[in-house]
């Protein structure tokens, strides 16, 4: 069949319109396939740890609320035995005997790293069995305790009154949430395991954001263990003991 001059301009107009219309007919379907929706829905998660718990001597008498300290241990530590915790740090002191002026909780992580979550539930229950001054609230750990001392202020920025992360590291874009939280940072310049810039680098982010109360001791010859001397330090737990959380109000 031949199309003749005079129609010729109509059928290539009406072929145009076909390929115009074909893409129009695609997005139609594509549209009723895949749809906008949105889902909610609370959920229950059971959480569970083991943890040392020490009370300071005075704590029976009634009336009073003391301040608390969180400590997290490092990977070697993990694991189902509690006597592991009491390598190093506030537990291993207790264990030799010291007396602190304050509550200290000792989690245990079953792997490797710490779930803020989890953490966080582990504190509301102690706070609803003990008497925790809400206040004052602090969070150190080591290595591994140190970068989850990080991770859980970053979650929970308002819940604590100071942080002492040692050779950790936290990630340098959460520190616009913790600029307002007093934090003294330890770290080995020598330290093979968890490189110094790791502290260096959160350092100089919370110093560009406007932190006011941060300290950052970078100690010379130490390699990794920069926690020892940093827990045998009477200077570090008097300045902690000053910090409030923000908002409160200083005695």
């Amino acid at each position: 069949m031949s199309i003749r001059p005079s129609c010729w301009s109509a059928f290539v107009v009406l072929c145009i319109a076909v390929k115009l219309s074909a893409p129009a007919l695609a997005d139609d379907k594509s549209a009723v396939r895949q749809q906008e929706k949105h889902f909610e829905k609370e959920i229950t998660v059971q959480v569970k740890l083991d943890y040392l718990l020490y009370l300071p001597n005075g704590y029976e008498k009634e009336g009073k609320s003391w301040p608390l300290v969180l400590f997290l241990h490092g990977a070697g530590e993990s694991g189902q035995d509690l006597n592991k915790v009491k390598v190093h740090g506030p537990p291993k002191l207790v264990a030799a005997g010291k007396e602190f002026p304050f509550i200290v909780v000792s989690p245990q992580s079953p792997g490797r790293g710490w779930d803020a979550q989890t953490l966080n539930a582990l504190l509301d229950d102690v706070m609803a069995n003990y008497r925790v001054d809400k206040d004052r609230i602090y969070v150190t750990g080591l290595s591994m305790g140190g970068f989850g001392t990080w991770a859980l202020a970053a979650a929970y920025p308002e819940r604590f009154a100071a942080l002492v992360p040692i050779c950790g590291g936290g990630n340098t874009a959460d520190a616009k949430k913790l600029v307002h939280i007093p934090i003294w940072v330890f770290h080995g310049a020598k330290d093979n395991v968890v490189p110094p810039s790791r502290s260096e680098s959160i350092v100089k982010a919370l110093k560009e954001a406007g932190a006011k109360n941060l300290k950052f001791t970078l100690y010379p010859n130490a390699n990794h263990d920069s926690w020892t001397e940093t827990y045998n330090n009477p200077e570090m737990w008097d300045w902690l003991l000053q910090q409030k959380r923000a908002g409160s109000q200083k005695n």
